[in-house]
């Protein structure tokens, strides 16, 4: 799955490259490609923002191909736009949150939460909804007519007790363990995720229309 997910987002930007009429690209990864990271070897600090990205090793150890297809596909987007002449954005939304997104119970949405149980405990389990997600993408592709640029995370909230990862196992008719393993309790919170970026663009967006 991560070599097709390679493979259509070198293709999108090829695309781009080769029409003159497209000068900016929003591209949608995932807050996956930013969080999973070997803590045993890298000291990493207690906030996680855009900066940082999956690392591949650990994605494939823990069997998170999902996680893998979005973090390789984004590295792949930004690879193919370098020394072109347009400008890219990449958005990296949490986990898609909706009445539609909760009833479909998608393939997506069951890959995503894959170690659901470690993002909890970690404090790194976040949720967004679809439509700030769309307004995001239309924020930061009229954004990168001036200074925009680089990556977003995009999310709402972070599923940090035992109440909320319930409701959420609730709403995507699965059982708790998937959310928050088989001892719930409230998270840790051994990381904090940063969305500063995208919510100061946002907002410097709306006053000025």
């Amino acid at each position: 799955m991560a070599e097709l997910e390679v493979e259509a987002s070198e293709n999108v930007i090829e695309a781009c490259k080769r029409t003159e009429s497209v000068r900016r690209c929003v591209f949608t990864s995932s807050l996956l490609a930013c969080v999973w990271h070997d803590i045993a070897v890298h000291d990493l600090p207690p906030v996680v923002d855009h900066n940082y990205w999956s690392e591949e090793s650990v994605c494939r150890d823990k069997k998170l191909w999902y996680a893998l297809g979005k973090t390789m596909a984004e590295r792949a987007a930004w690879r193919m736009a370098e020394d072109s002449d347009f400008k890219l954005a990449t958005i990296c939304p949490g986990f898609l949150t909706g009445p539609d997104f909760f009833h479909r119970n998608s393939t997506s949405s069951i890959a995503y939460l894959k170690a659901g149980h470690e993002m909890y405990a970690k404090g790194i389990l976040a949720t967004t909804d679809v439509n700030k997600v769309a307004e995001a993408h239309v924020c930061v592709y009229e954004a990168l007519r001036n200074t925009a640029c680089g990556r977003y995370i995009c999310f709402d909230h972070v599923i940090l007790t035992e109440g909320e990862a319930l409701e959420l196992a609730r709403q995507m008719g699965m059982p708790q363990q998937r959310i928050s393993g088989n001892s719930p309790t409230d998270s840790y919170a051994q990381f904090k995720l940063c969305n500063r970026k995208l919510l100061r663009l946002m907002s410097r967006q709306s006053r000025c229309s």
